[in-house]
């Protein structure tokens, strides 16, 4: 269940149901009553009480008094020309996230973020050089996923069900947009409640994928709490290129993070687990590093999904060639590893992999050792 602060008006969409349903009964209410208005928010995308035609009227009254419907505001709506399309949310204090929707024949993945900014500061991402201000609330990270469906004109939700309007339907939530989302634990969690649950996103599991950078003991957590597909950002084949590429590998090193796969793939929805590696031009993407990745993941079932790295303003790395990369997964694939590799969607409106910087008013100020203070204060 989601912990929160009660305000004088309550966002519903902060609630999973345990929430929600601790919040009806305290307020005298059957506990179908909040199955029904839960249905109403994220199936229906309804932020009318009025509108909630099968709920008492007395009750909407009485939701009305206490209780509110909010997401982010759209402050930007950008559509590249391969159909990406990328949303900035306004949430609050001068900081705002980005949402990217991917469409693809037979899905549509949706790229959500978890907090304003990341503290995390990895070498390679537009993110961390932005700063870190907070982590998002639960209606925050909620509210990406429902402001999405209802600018894409969907009438309901769900893995299955199809876009009324255009055949499109968000289909798979990834959280891999601004932040670390193990960072910000309890409300990603409460959020991942949501979307898997029949009475709002009814998401599979294995539709739902979690992207850390390796926060081991948020993993361990995640696994006992809420398994859903998990992903790793590795992008380096040994502790110290890795050190210096992800300053989070000096607290959580790469034995321990292995480790850490091998426990959650006990109870995850799928029987592997996906490292993401960005290509970095003489950087991670050598005969050599290729060889060290194929000996650091032989005990973990995985898949390996090579992303060509997407350039940002002094990021000081520049895209490998492709014929390297096709050469890297070719090594990969002799080893018996299946190996994907990410075709570059929005870059032409800076919605790629890595892109993703919106606006924050930087509170960490950056230096690693903040970022290693940060992770430390939350799992420490």
């Amino acid at each position: 269940m989601n912990s929160l602060p009660l305000p004088a008006v309550l966002n519903l969409l902060d609630y999973d149901l345990a929430a929600l349903l601790a919040w009806f009964s305290e307020q005298g209410e059957k506990p179908f009553r909040a199955r029904q208005v839960m249905r109403w928010i994220h199936r229906e995308g309804c932020d009318d009480f009025d509108a909630m035609t099968d709920v008492a009227k007395a009750l909407r009254a009485k939701l009305k008094e206490q209780a509110e419907i909010r997401a982010p505001m759209l402050l930007r709506d950008s559509l590249s020309g391969d159909g990406t399309r990328k949303w900035l949310f306004d949430v609050g204090d001068g900081n705002a996230v980005e949402t990217v929707f991917i469409p693809e024949a037979g899905r549509g993945t949706l790229c959500v973020s978890s907090q304003a900014g990341c503290a995390l500061d990895c070498a390679f991402c537009a993110t961390g050089k932005e700063g870190f201000n907070r982590n998002l609330s639960t209606g925050e990270i909620v509210g990406q996923l429902w402001l999405a469906n209802s600018l894409l004109g969907a009438a309901k939700v769900g893995g299955d069900r199809e876009d009324r309007d255009n055949g499109r339907v968000i289909s798979n939530v990834v959280l891999m947009g601004m932040g670390e989302p193990l960072a910000n634990f309890d409300n990603v969690v409460a959020a991942l409640r949501v979307m898997l649950d029949d009475h709002a996103y009814g998401l599979s599991r294995r539709r739902v994928t979690v992207s850390t950078s390796g926060i081991v003991p948020a993993i361990d957590r995640l696994r006992e709490e809420c398994p859903v597909a998990l992903a790793v950002s590795l992008h380096a084949p040994d502790d110290a290129l890795r050190d210096r590429l992800m300053p989070i590998n000096r607290k959580y090193p790469l034995r321990d993070l292995m480790a850490a796969c091998r426990r959650y793939l006990e109870r995850a929805p799928r029987d592997f687990v996906t490292f993401e590696y960005v290509m970095l031009d003489g950087v991670n993407d050598s005969d050599a590093h290729a060889r060290a990745l194929i000996a650091l993941s032989r005990d973990v079932p995985c898949k390996f999904n090579l992303i060509p790295f997407n350039p940002f303003p002094r990021s000081g790395f520049a895209r490998s060639p492709a014929g390297r990369v096709r050469h890297f997964a070719g090594l990969l694939l002799e080893a018996g590893i299946i190996v994907t590799t990410r075709k570059t969607r929005g870059d032409d409106v800076a919605a790629a992999c890595g892109q993703l910087a919106g606006r924050v008013r930087d509170k960490a100020r950056r230096a690693s050792a903040c970022s290693l203070q940060t992770v430390e204060e939350v799992f420490s």
